[in-house]
């Protein structure tokens, strides 16, 4: 019975890291889409484009770690 509860604990305490690790991956590749859409409309910023999008991926990657030592 209580391997049972154990179990059940071990898998609710790696749900939000794998969901966090499954949804990353997406909002870095939303970010560099959006990026690449930006920069097509209007070449000349693209330097500005490409800073605001680097600062804004490693914000998304942060999150994978505030999921691991909280959870």
């Amino acid at each position: 019975m209580f391997e049972m509860f154990n179990l059940l604990a071990e898998i609710t305490g790696s749900l939000p890291v794998a969901l966090a690790a499954l949804s990353i991956p997406l909002c870095i590749a939303f970010i560099g889409y959006k990026a690449c859409e930006a920069v097509g409309r209007n070449p000349g910023a693209s330097t500005k484009i490409l800073i605001q999008s680097i600062i804004a991926m490693a914000l998304a990657e942060a999150i994978i770690f505030f999921v691991i030592f909280l959870a």
